[in-house]
């Protein structure tokens, strides 16, 4: 992606389901540790803003720390953590020998050498990145069982609803964000529980007594079902109980990804399959899905299953999940991203008037690269009808029989990234300026006047790489025409549920139908759209609409292509432009099964995703530079 945007975290949870001692002697005394640093790092796309680890302790002797966390905010912050984990372990090896090798002296001695972990890779998506923002948060009381670990990938639209509801209840929040709000919301259920347990074996038995009945009986899928009831958002929490039990819940809708593989010796969860897979060496149809509104519960025991939660809706899993944000090695991933490519071959050679003569065909690195492999296998196909019209059924041509067969399209390298600039680490008067510095090109390999250049990326959200850099950079090399092709549809309403894109006024798509608006006299229907918006806030008991949809109505999606190609061609610009967008039809063709689209269609699965669009509209409306939700 040219523009750099910040999106979902990634999770990674373990469970060792048999005694410490059997890891040490079959693997290592590290082997948990080491299977963890695979399943994050192998994530590290999904946040490089902080991450952090949490180990629980099962069974541990009063008297002992049992909950063992460490979160880091530094430059490699996964390797950062795992350096300080592994210099307690060597300097435990050290000072033990022997020991080392003995699960009461580990477990007793060192840190993070307990039976179940639970590790979280952030981007910040509040803009805010200090220590304290960093998950696994903790909820800690004197009972084991009351201890509340958590982290997850979500965003609520709701947290002023959640907020109240905890002032409700009698608590105080301390902040009035969604990772408090919904830690807070569970740990009130969960103590709930507890209390409820305890009342129920008060006269029966000791308390010391009880409170190993409630470790192994608390039902953790009650706890789920009453906190999640209120939640409007897309979310993947993990949350870990002192005493050893575990859960990871999803979303109704499927919005955010969460994945599990089990046997005899783990429970492993994480954000992603290539992670899983690597670190356990296992094949991907061993790996599956946690189902959309059910929660993975562990005991602690180490017993697990499925559990239903939440009514299940209509899976609107994130398809940018699929076109940008995720590993691309995942094999159904890499299909898709292909297909993405291929589907907009006729487009290309549209625009192109059908002169793979004249043409070079690149992309902007790197995530775009599988769908310039889908480009340009449907380029090579489209080639070969033609061959087979020419040569079998006698076309005419100005080529010989020779030059047609021997054909090739043309492919460069044209766009180089320097990985050094991160272009989101400044302000945004200061963007600009590194802006222009982040690409680079490569030179003499353009015929001057004459070809046409078709560089493909994978979205396009701002335009502002484009405008800055890349399309200069391009211009510089002298061709007759420029096709910028974006494997994404037009990105036109912000995210709610994971992704920092909240401010309707950063996409190019929407100042393109604000101009178009503005060119055709049809500025009456900026303010009604407003209005409308207004009412829509005011009325808690309407079902919501979208009403920023009326505005992109008014156009055809090739109009607002066309403009879009206006306002990202620089001034001095001597190339022709054009700019070449996905279609929703052939989005969900490529990807049939995620079908979560609102950023494209702002058909958004929950209530509140349509509260943030008019949200967002408002706050245009009204020049305010904030976020939605």
């Amino acid at each position: 992606m040219s523009d750099q945007i910040l999106h979902e975290c990634g999770i990674a949870l373990i469970r060792l389901r048999k005694p410490l001692s059997y890891y040490i002697e079959k693997y290592s005394s590290a082997y948990a540790m080491k299977k963890m640093y695979i399943l994050m790092e192998k994530q590290h796309n999904r946040g490089q803003d902080g991450a952090g680890i949490a180990n629980i302790k099962i069974d541990l002797e009063a008297g002992r720390r049992y909950i063992s966390r460490y979160r880091s905010i530094k430059t490699r912050p996964v390797e950062s953590l795992f350096r300080k984990i592994e210099k307690k372990y060597r300097k435990a090896q050290k000072e033990g020998k022997e020991k080392f090798k003995d699960e009461k002296w580990l477990k007793e001695n060192v840190a993070f050498t307990g039976e179940l972990w639970l590790g979280h890779l952030r981007y910040g998506t509040h803009g805010i990145n200090n220590i304290e923002s960093v998950h696994p948060f903790l909820r800690q009381n004197n009972w084991r069982s009351r201890n509340l670990v958590m982290a997850g990938n979500f965003n609520m639209t709701n947290v002023d609803e959640l907020f109240d509801l905890l002032i409700n209840i009698g608590q105080h929040p301390k902040e009035k964000v969604d990772t408090v709000t919904v830690m807070e919301k569970i740990g009130h259920f969960l103590d709930e529980e507890v209390q409820s347990l305890f009342e129920l074996y008060k006269d029966k038995y000791t308390n010391q007594e009880i409170s190993e009945i409630i470790e192994n009986e608390i039902d953790l899928q009650r706890v789920l079902k009453r906190a999640c009831k209120d939640f409007d958002g897309g979310y993947t929490m993990a949350g870990l109980t002192g005493s050893g039990s575990a859960f990871v819940v999803r979303d109704p809708n499927g919005i955010r990804p969460a994945y599990y593989y089990a046997d005899d010796e783990v429970v492993v969860v994480a954000s992603e399959k290539p992670a899983i897979k690597t670190a356990f060496n296992i094949d991907y149809n061993q790996i599956e899905e946690i189902t959309p509104g059910h929660a993975l519960i562990i005991t602690k025991n180490g017993e697990f299953g499925l559990h239903s939660i939440l009514k299940q809706g209509e899976k609107t899993s994130c398809s940018f999940e699929r076109i940008y944000f995720s590993r691309g090695n995942d094999p159904d991933i890499y299909q898709e991203r292909k297909k993405l490519g291929r589907l907009l071959v006729p487009q290309v050679l549209r625009g192109i008037q059908f002169d793979l003569k004249n043409t070079i065909f690149s992309y902007i690195p790197n995530t775009a690269e599988t769908a310039f492999y889908g480009l340009m296998a449907g380029i090579e196909d489209y080639l070969i009808t033609r061959q087979k019209e020419i040569i079998l059924e006698g076309k005419p041509t100005v080529d010989s029989p020779e030059d047609v067969l021997s054909f090739r399209p043309r492919v460069e390298k044209l766009v180089i990234k320097d990985a050094k600039l991160r272009t989101f680490i400044t302000d945004d008067v200061h963007r600009d300026d590194l802006v222009a510095h982040v690409y680079d090109t490569t030179y003499e390999v353009v015929n001057r006047g004459k070809d046409t250049l078709v560089v493909i990326d994978d979205s396009i959200v701002r335009g502002t790489t484009l405008e800055k850099s890349i399309l200069t950079l391009l211009d510089r090399l002298g061709p007759k025409k420029i096709v910028v092709v974006s494997s994404a549809p037009q990105i036109r309403f912000p995210d709610c549920y994971g992704i920092d894109m909240s401010r309707m006024g950063d996409f190019v798509a929407f100042r393109a139908v604000i101009e178009l608006i503005k060119e055709q006299g049809k500025d009456y229907l900026l303010g009604e759209v407003y209005e409308q918006c207004l009412r829509s806030e005011s009325d808690e008991k309407q079902n919501p609409v979208n009403h920023v949809k009326r505005l992109y109505e008014q156009f055809t999606y090739e109009e607002i292509s066309a403009k879009i190609s206006e306002i990202v061609k620089p001034k001095n610009m001597k190339a022709e432009l054009e700019v070449v967008f996905q279609t929703v039809e052939n989005l969900h063709k490529a990807i049939p099964d995620h079908i979560g689209d609102w950023y494209f269609t702002g058909n958004y699965p929950t209530p509140g995703g349509m509260r943030v669009a008019n949200r967002s509209y408002i706050n245009y409306m009204e020049g305010k530079l904030v976020r939605a939700y």
